[in-house]
């Protein structure tokens, strides 16, 4: 068992449950409560509020911050500088908390860097989030949004390549790994893995650079 570390220009107040192997880096501040899981990497200045769960293997880069309200489940990726909030209507003469929105990032997801996620959305499995968008509805699993306000504009492989479109048997071919996808009632689906499924591997994969299309 790895025990986690945490930098010592970091504040980790009690109590809050890091899991083993978990990295936390300079200038980051977990608040009582805050449940973070196994093997994760939080990078410089990230905040991480009370009642937030982070599932494992996430990696959570420079300048996040997660508010009451957010879920993250296992192998999600947040780019520099992402924002998540939890109030639709904030005031500063009116005081909403215990209204907190929930905020559901599901497995495998990625959120680029300065995009913004409001809050009451549902991120899909395995879904990608364009540099710079700004979301305002749920995500479809595996769906690329791009875009302010973000709108779909293709669909992505788990490994984080584009998928084209389908061929006459109605699958759509990972241009990295092989794997097989497909449309099925109106969701895209992995024939290869099941969605909740880590990579076989079971550790991070040595991956090849974008395809673009």
């Amino acid at each position: 068992m790895q025990a986690p570390f945490v930098h010592p220009s970091s504040y980790v107040d009690e109590p809050s449950s890091i899991g083993e192997g978990t990295r936390i880096w300079h200038f980051c501040h977990i608040m009582p409560g805050a449940r973070i899981g196994k093997r994760c990497v939080l990078g410089q200045g990230v905040f991480v509020a009370s009642g937030v769960i982070v599932g494992d293997d996430v990696r959570i880069q420079n300048n996040v911050s997660l508010y009451e309200g957010t879920i993250v489940e296992d192998s999600v990726f947040l780019g520099p500088s992402c924002v998540l909030t939890n109030v639709t209507n904030p005031r500063a003469e009116i005081d909403r908390r215990g209204l907190y929105e929930k905020t559901l990032i599901r497995r495998g997801a990625t959120i680029g860097a300065n995009a913004t996620i409001l809050c009451g959305t549902t991120i899909g499995r395995h879904a990608f989030v364009g540099a710079g968008a700004l979301v305002t509805r749920d995500v479809p699993d595996y769906a690329l949004m791009t875009g302010v306000p973000a709108r779909r504009t293709g669909s992505m492989s788990r490994h984080g390549q584009k998928l084209g479109r389908p061929g006459p048997d109605g699958i759509m071919v990972c241009p990295e790994s092989g794997y097989r996808y497909r449309i099925e009632e109106g969701l895209v689906r992995c024939l290869d893995l099941p969605e909740d499924a880590p990579l076989p591997s079971g550790g991070r994969d040595l991956g090849k650079p974008y395809v673009r299309s």
